[in-house]
């Protein structure tokens, strides 16, 4: 499949959850992502984003129409919606999080327990539209118990750690698709360029223009609220 946009990044709408977390705040399931980053453009409402980083700690970041913010790998990030909050994300290495790059910020123990951690991640129908968002919610409490438990006890270290381990099984698959998609795409720039300084324009002639419609409406369960993706046309 091609990528959304140029240079492999991903495309698509969150509309964020606006259901009470057991501590009172609106919104998503807080999780990180071990090698993509995340850039939020909001289209429309408001609220904020918390994140814990190794470098920055723990902070909040307000969310308002036209706000553009991003993070890399390793920071833990929980959006919460003060109303009506919609997102374009914009996600690198396009595949790598459909592949299981996020891990949710479960309690260590059950991140360090790969069986134990697919039952608390896993959505009826992988959360495809019209599922029931009961399930969805209860995984989103869990990660939210996780991620004041990681706050309150400075364990960021510990679950980093956990996180590598429960996705290492997994690290083969992500390599051939980086090196399919953002690998690819890097590689592409730097053969125009040699091409470009030998005085061959050859590739100028390959021109064209892609098309994306609209994403699809339905929207299916994500980690954060409902998920549209774009479509081919």
């Amino acid at each position: 499949m091609r990528d959304p946009l140029p240079g492999a990044v991903g495309v698509s709408k969150l509309s964020v959850y606006d259901t009470a977390a057991p501590d009172g705040l609106h919104g998503g399931t807080p999780h990180l992502h071990l090698c993509c980053t995340e850039a939020y453009v909001v289209a429309a409402g408001s609220g904020r984003v918390q994140t814990l980083s190794g470098q920055d700690g723990f902070q909040e970041h307000d969310l308002a129409p036209g706000t553009v913010l991003w993070f890399t790998p390793g920071t833990i990030h929980r959006l919460v919606n003060h109303g009506g909050l919609e997102i374009t994300v914009l996600m690198a290495n396009s595949g790598l999080p459909e592949a299981g790059d996020a891990v949710l910020t479960f309690p260590l123990d059950i991140v360090r327990d790969p069986d134990r951690y697919a039952e608390a991640a896993a959505l009826p129908n992988g959360g495809a539209p019209g599922t029931d968002v009961t399930a969805a919610h209860r995984r989103r409490d869990l990660a939210v118990q996780g991620f004041h438990e990681l706050r309150k006890n400075d364990g960021l270290d510990e679950f980093y750690a956990a996180a590598t381990r429960l996705k290492e099984p997994l690290l083969g698959e992500w390599r051939r698709r980086w090196e399919q998609g953002a690998m690819s795409a890097a590689a592409r720039t730097g053969g125009q360029l040699a091409a470009l300084a030998d005085g061959d324009p050859a590739h100028l002639r390959e021109s064209r223009v892609s098309h994306k419609q609209g994403p699809d409406e339905r929207g299916r369960l994500g980690m954060c609220g409902l998920l549209n993706t774009y479509r081919y046309d």
